[in-house]
């Protein structure tokens, strides 16, 4: 896959986005912590963020199908600075959740974002580009979540009003660098429709595609129990503060880089996108099962590895698959129901989570996404025995 100006724009945007977000990651959970929440309050927390994606997603989408990415990209980042700076001055949990509010309601970059490399991409190489978005979202886990959690031991403050001045970056490239790629269309009435129920229920009729948003919502929701539950289980577990979940992240992010960065394109075509997408499942299960048992800190760190890698490689396969089996013009729309997909699972995942540390023991987090990811498997080889894809 040629790497144009357009797509190293749109890298350069996606980095900014990740590196701010993922600057408050390692120590979100230990900041409403000492405000005096509990893990189901922190679940709590992390739900009213994917909640307010749920409902923003799918318009943000449609909107820019009919207004163009730039000025809704623009709103977007936008959102995300402003949640930054009231987390930033926050001094009780509602402010922790409004800040996490705000971002969330409008601040749909990453949707907005793919719909960008679909325009600019060919059918054929959708999952490489996908791979691009994943790659920016690994560089900017380099680094981001090691400042983040360093930064914190001088107060949570400062972290959050550097991911807020982070985050103004991608708005100054998106006005001046970013060249749209959608044609205005005609008047755009604001109704109903825009939540794309329809849309819902015309992708769901068609049962091959159906099949692949049941798959990525058990990957996304297993990705969700766990990551959202990884601080307080780090903590609980290991022993782990703010800086040290930091830099597991940072690990995390060097994976993502080197295998979606250089190695993707490369083991698609080697392995096929099928093939490759069970490879990646079965490395989950296998993280999921190993956290179960997780008391030493290099057995974690190859769970980690496992963890990573299986992440890294089935989710641009999945969600390219998906974009491959619409036209053009349905992009916006169609990953539009993919993120909402994405947020109906992060919803569920932090409130699933949340339960599992308050009141079991933190390896259950492993137990229970390795059971849906097994459904998720499940449903791969389905597909696999139905439509004969393999």
């Amino acid at each position: 896959m040629k790497l144009t100006k357009e797509k190293l724009t749109i890298f350069i945007i996606l980095v900014t986005e990740v590196l701010g977000f993922s600057l408050i990651l390692p120590f979100l959970p230990f900041y409403a912590q000492d405000l005096g929440a509990n893990p189901l309050t922190i679940g709590l927390i992390l739900t009213s963020f994917s909640l307010c994606q749920l409902i923003s997603a799918p318009i943000m989408g449609r909107l820019s199908d009919h207004y163009g990415r730039k000025p809704l990209l623009i709103i977007s980042q936008l959102s995300t600075v402003i949640g930054f700076l009231v987390l930033g001055f926050s001094k009780s949990l509602w402010m922790v959740f409004l800040s996490r509010i705000i971002d969330g309601l409008i601040g749909s970059n990453f949707t907005i974002a793919q719909s960008y490399l679909s325009d600019i991409s060919s059918k054929k190489d959708r999952s490489k580009a996908f791979g691009l978005s994943g790659a920016a979202f690994g560089f900017g886990f380099l680094i981001g979540p090691a400042i983040g959690g360093f930064l914190s031991q001088f107060g949570y403050s400062v972290p959050s009003f550097l991911a807020a001045g982070v985050s103004f970056i991608p708005i100054i490239i998106t006005i001046f660098f970013l060249e749209e790629t959608v044609k205005r269309g005609k008047k755009f009435k604001l109704g109903w429709d825009i939540f794309q129920i329809k849309d819902f229920r015309n992708f769901f009729q068609n049962r091959e595609l159906a099949l692949n948003f049941y798959q990525f919502f058990t990957f996304v929701l297993t990705h969700s129990i766990y990551v959202s539950g990884f601080a307080l289980f780090a903590e609980r577990q290991l022993g782990f503060a703010s800086n040290n979940v930091g830099f597991v992240l940072t690990y995390i992010g060097l994976i993502s880089i080197l295998l979606r960065g250089v190695f993707l394109s490369k083991l698609i075509d080697y392995f096929g996108e099928r093939k490759l997408q069970y490879i990646g499942i079965f490395c989950l299960i296998l993280a999921m099962i190993g956290v179960i048992f997780v008391k030493e800190i290099w057995f974690f760190m190859i769970i980690m590895t496992l963890f990573a890698f299986g992440n890294g490689v089935s989710r641009p396969v999945m969600v390219g698959e998906i974009s491959r089996k619409v036209s053009g013009k349905k992009q916006g729309a169609v990953l539009g129901v993919t993120s909402s997909l994405a947020s109906l699972s992060n919803i569920i995942g932090p409130f699933i989570s949340g339960l599992i540390i308050q009141y079991f023991f933190p390896g259950c987090l492993g137990l229970v996404a390795s059971i849906i990811l097994f459904v998720g498997l499940g449903l791969m080889i389905w597909e696999n025995r139905k439509f004969k894809e393999l």
